[in-house]
This record gives C-alpha cells, structure tokens and sequence, in this order.
C-alpha cells in the first residue's frame, strides 16, 4: 500500500484527499478564524455571551421568535419532539428519503416510526402517501397523538402548508426538519413559503454541521414561534436544571433539576463561528445558485439529457444537494466509481430507512415504490459555495465522459 492512500470516515481514496474535489465542504474565511480566535482569547468559551448573540442574530434572519442554539441538528430535532410531549404513546411519520436522525429522535423518546412515500422526481414528502397513511391511524388519545416531519430535501422547500392541514385533519402537529434548506422558499403559491420560518410548523430544526449552508463544526438551533416549546427545548437542553433568578438568593450555587434532560449546549467557540457564518449566508446562496444553473445548461444538452435527469431548477431552492438521477439505475454505482478514479467524489442521499438493519428488524421488509425509484437512481454530485469554474467544468466533462461511453 503506497503512502498516500488515505482513510477519512471509513472511505478510502487512492489518491491525496487534498487533490479531490468532495460533493460538499465547509467554507471558512478569515473572518470566521478571526471570530473564533477572539473567543478563544477571551474569558469565556461556554456557557457565555456569544450562545445568546448567536441565537438573536438567526431570529432575525429567519423572522422567528424563539431560537434555541444546541450541539447538533439531531440533538435540535430530539428536542423540539420532547417539547412537544413526544412519548411511547406517540407516532412520527418521517419521509422514507431522509438522514437517520430526522426518525431517530422519535426512536430516542420510546415513539413508534411510519415512513412515508416521497415524489420521486423532487424528494420530498409525497402528499397522497401521507394521506393514505393519516386515514389509516386511529385518532389517539395520548398528550401528543403523532408529529409529522417534513423534510425541506437536497434544498426544495418541503410543502408545509399542505403537510400542516393534513396534520390538523387528525390532530398532529408538524416540524420542518430544515437541515439543508435555510434560505429556501416557494414562489410557486401565496402568500410565499419560507423555509424556517415556523409558519407552518411548530418548529424548524437546523443543522450547523460542516457540510451545511451554516457551519459551526457540529451544532444546531430550534427555530419557532412557540414560546412554550423554546422555553421546554431550552430548559432540556441543559440537563433539566434550573438556577435561581434572583441575585440575592441566599445560596447562588443552588440550582434545582425538574425532569431529565440533556447536554446539548453549544460553546460559545461555535457560536462565534456561526454567527460569522451567518453574516454571509445570502452571498453563499448566491453562489450555490449561480452553481447550480451552470450545471443546469450543462445537463439540459446532449448526451445528458438521454442518460439522466437534472433536478428542478426552482427560483427558491437551496441547494444543499445537487442530485442528478439516472435514467437506467444500473449507471449510478458505475458513475460514482468512474468519476471517483477522476477525482470526483459522490455521495448517494439515502439509502430509504426502512432498508437499515435496525428498522428493518422492528418493522420487517418495507418498500415504497418512490423511495426506491429515487434511492436507485440518484446520485449527488459536487456542490459547494467555493466549487471553481475549473472544478466544475471537471465534472462536467467526466460526467459527460462517462455518458458518451457508457
């Protein structure tokens, strides 16, 4: 084995990391350095001001009253189903075409798990699916009956008003698992649909993982309007403790747990990070986009357009992911293999969850037709604010390489 074959998270790659261009990366600036330094250098890097500046600075970008910073975007979900008085009682319907934690988190609170069907052209939550599945539920009785979880998927704002309806037709309550989509909305009704706002949902649940449009290394906020649900999610965020308001109490170290909670604090380091993050979220959609419809003319030409399919360009997409799928299934593996000996590196968003082991063996075999048409043709490709004309038009050409060979 010759010295630069690398392992990073289990992959191995036959030349240096450094000289592959991965489907995503963070993008930190000097700015961002010089934020954290400062932190760093300061007399506190938790549990001091910076959580606070933070969580003020998203309320303001995403017109929302309450946001509650945490240690990751699955530790935001945990939370706002907590909140929201998820138990063994209580049902989460999650989209079959998502990441382990959007389900998971039911899984963490006793809930039982439906997976819903997705449209296969966009990803997202597939309406008739979630019906079929709301008429067979018997109305509950339980605090929470069940949650649905939208999710805003690759970019494309999840339909939210439609999911919420259907909610309130049997007593559910909704939240937009927002990971990859802060920033995106919908042009296509009225009035506009703005990704983590919290309109329609009880709260949107953000990511800061470094792949993200927000990076804070790993962390998360709960976005919402409901102050009852931040005022729950911030007290679990910290154990379930509480501490005296008054400065005059006769035992300041005195503090007090009401129920159990967890640590999912963010430091104030990663705080720092985000919010310079965040200063400069609209110049990354920005970039994202112009990506995005570079690839887009590319692929609407030949000899993409016989071997596979673009996603839809919408005006108010993301673009997290850009996921190209194919028109015959057996390409994918053999796309991702080529374009990875050119130093290209895919990724495949998801495997459908019901196909892992461990909801395999509490549900036994499922398969929803959309969920499977997308998991086996999709395959997302590089997509990041700092991507290059010359990276891109790198893959572009062994994409159209591989086509014309193929």
């Amino acid at each position: 084995m010759q010295d630069w074959i690398v392992k990073i998270a289990g992959l191995r790659f036959d030349r240096p990391f450094s000289l592959m261009i991965p489907y995503s990366k963070q993008d930190l600036t000097d700015r961002d350095i010089s934020e954290v330094t400062r932190v760093l250098k300061s007399d506190l890097i938790t549990q001091g001001p910076e959580v606070q500046l933070f969580e003020d600075a998203l309320k303001a970008e995403f017109s929302v009253g309450h946001a509650v910073a945490c240690s990751s975007g699955t530790a935001a979900l945990h939370l706002s189903y907590a909140a929201l008085g998820v138990d063994s009682q209580s049902i989460g319907i999650v989209p079959a075409i998502t990441f382990s934690a959007t389900a998971n988190a039911f899984r963490y609170l006793g809930a039982q798990v439906r997976f819903c069907d997705i449209n296969p052209q966009t990803g997202l939550i597939c309406l008739e699916s979630l019906e079929s599945i709301l008429g067979e539920l018997p109305v509950a009785d339980a605090p929470c009956p069940g949650i649905i979880t939208p999710v805003s998927f690759a970019g494309l704002i999840a339909p939210l008003s439609s999911v919420q309806k259907l909610a309130d037709s049997i007593g559910f309550k909704t939240v937009e698992d927002a990971s990859h989509s802060p920033g995106a909305f919908s042009s296509s009704g009225a009035p506009l649909e703005r990704s983590c706002s919290s309109i329609h949902t009880e709260a949107a649940c953000v990511s800061f993982h470094p792949v993200k449009h927000i990076c804070c290394g790993e962390g998360g906020v709960v976005l919402t309007n409901n102050q009852k649900l931040a005022t729950i999610a911030r007290h679990l965020r910290s154990h379930g403790i509480e501490r005296p308001n008054d400065d005059n109490h006769e035992t300041p170290w005195y503090y007090q747990q009401n129920e159990l909670g967890w640590n999912y604090r963010l430091t104030d380091i990663q705080s720092a990070l985000g919010r310079s993050q965040l200063e400069r979220l609209a110049d990354q959609l920005k970039l994202r986009r112009k990506i995005a419809g570079r690839y887009e003319k590319a692929l609407m030409e030949y000899p993409f357009n016989e071997s596979l399919m673009a996603p839809p360009l919408e005006e108010g997409h993301s673009w997290h992911l850009y996921i190209i799928r194919f028109k015959e299934p057996t390409m994918r593996d053999k796309a991702h293999k080529y374009l990875k000996s050119e130093g290209i590196l895919t990724q495949v968003h998801y495997v459908p969850l019901y196909r892992h082991p461990y909801y395999e063996n509490m549900y036994g075999e499922i398969r929803l037709p959309g969920a499977e048409k997308f998991y086996q043709s999709c395959l997302s490709i590089p997509m990041f604010p700092n991507l290059s004309e010359k990276d891109q038009d790198h893959v572009i050409n062994s994409l159209k390489h591989f086509c014309l060979n193929s």
